[in-house]
């Protein structure tokens, strides 16, 4: 039964990053014909009414937090806001698997801050993984070499606030529903594009900009469900590497929507921090056995 439940669990973590990196390929399209926050507040007004339901029916719309809860949502929303704009800028300016591979640096980034921040105890060899992960980052993004890309800060910047997501998210009290704290990141985010767009032109959607518009919504919001169900199914140290599969997923869509073939460089960078990754997660599994 076990094996059964880690296996479903994996099937559930595969889909979950595939269809995450499939909301990143189509707003990557969407930015090359409409408005960027323009995009994201269309994605942001599809995506709500389905949360804004499953809140009312699960009768999670209106409740009350303490003062402490109310702050670490508060920092939750901001860091999301900022992942937001940081993360698809970086997106509309760089090859989507380049993107992606930074991006899956971010479990190192949060052990490093938890062991920093929240005093979690994190062994010599977790911290070699995490040298080595961030090494293979700076791999992708060659600082000071000819391949060089600007806009790969903007995508480690997304890392570094996605790191100030997840740690907030730790501290919140696990009685807040998931739709609660899903519903108001996406209320943050919708309103901050909207304000963004106070003064700028709209532009005419077209039924091809508004079917990726669609289909964006809809694979962000089945991949932030399927995030928390795969982690609830199954083993942990069985489930969580497969959210490196995301990394064939941005190689292929970024090949066939974009003809964006990744070099050796950015492959040889990818898998140093798969590696990392894996293997850290392999060390934190021992320990927690051996407490």
């Amino acid at each position: 039964m076990r094996l059964n439940d880690n296996l479903l669990g994996a099937a559930l973590m595969t889909c979950c990053v595939l269809a995450y990196v499939l909301n990143d390929a189509v707003m990557k399209l969407l930015f090359a014909d409409i408005d960027f926050f323009q995009a994201i507040f269309l994605r942001g007004l599809v995506s709500l009414p389905p949360l804004l339901v499953l809140a009312l029916m699960t009768r999670t719309l209106l409740q009350k937090y303490s003062a402490k809860n109310q702050l670490l949502m508060i920092i939750r929303i901001l860091a999301e806001i900022g992942t937001t704009v940081t993360f698809l800028t970086a997106l509309k300016h760089m090859p989507l698997a380049n993107v992606t591979a930074i991006l899956q640096s971010l479990p190192l980034a949060i052990t490093m801050a938890a062991a920093i921040f929240l005093g979690e105890r994190v062994g010599w060899r977790r911290w070699s993984a995490i040298c080595l992960g961030f090494t293979g980052v700076l791999i992708i993004i060659r600082p000071g070499l000819a391949g060089f890309n600007s806009y790969s800060l903007l995508a480690l910047a997304a890392v570094l606030l996605l790191t100030v997501r997840e740690i907030s998210t730790r501290q919140l009290d696990n009685k807040i529903p998931t739709v609660t704290v899903a519903l108001s990141t996406t209320l943050g985010i919708t309103a901050f594009a909207a304000l963004m767009l106070i003064g700028d032109e709209w532009a005419e959607i077209n039924f091809v900009s508004w079917s990726l518009i669609i289909a964006a919504a809809a694979a962000v919001t089945v991949a932030t469900l399927l995030s928390v169900v795969a982690m609830r199914t199954g083993d942990i140290g069985f489930v969580s590497p497969f959210r490196y599969t995301s990394l064939i997923g941005a190689i292929g869509l970024g090949i066939l929507l974009f003809g964006e073939w990744p070099d050796g460089i950015t492959l040889l960078g990818a898998f140093i921090i798969a590696f990392a990754g894996i293997y850290s997660l392999y060390r934190e599994q021992l320990f927690n056995k051996n407490v």
